[in-house]
């Protein structure tokens, strides 16, 4: 029975690896306010904090901004600041994650802007259509299976 499903465990896989498993999603990830803050986030996760700094390098150019976005991280990560504000702690769930930044981030600007950016980037929909498609070949090996 296992040996049936290996074709199929194969396609999504190399779809994880290849499309779904890259430093843009880690950042998304670490950066999205929602998931950020719950008790089972991977705060101490290499692969997580890699893809951040790896989205880092590529989407900002100058060292020193690096810095005040490191610095500003920290806020963010240990809560402080408007990020500890009760409203911003009770809209972590109902906001969407670009507008919790937008109402309070001000108070760490480089990172809020350099949030807003990665935010902006994993919207696209292209994705989901290579996955349907992905997906529609599984349940083809499925049905020869």
């Amino acid at each position: 029975m296992v040996r049936s499903y290996e074709p199929v465990w194969k396609i999504i896989d190399q779809r994880w690896n290849n499309q779904l498993h890259r430093p843009l999603h880690a950042v998304a990830y670490y950066l999205n306010s929602q998931l950020h803050y719950q008790p089972n986030f991977r705060n101490d996760d290499a692969e997580v904090k890699e893809g951040l700094y790896i989205c880092m390098r590529r989407l900002v150019n100058d060292v020193a901004e690096w810095t005040k976005i490191n610095l500003q991280l920290t806020d963010f990560h240990y809560s402080r600041g408007t990020f500890s504000l009760e409203n911003a702690k009770v809209c972590r769930k109902g906001m969407l994650p670009g507008e919790w930044w937008v109402m309070f981030g001000d108070r760490t600007p480089k990172l809020k802007r350099f949030v807003i950016r990665v935010l902006s980037l994993t919207c696209s929909s292209s994705g989901c259509e290579r996955n349907w498609s992905t997906f529609e070949m599984v349940i083809q090996v499925l049905e020869v299976i």
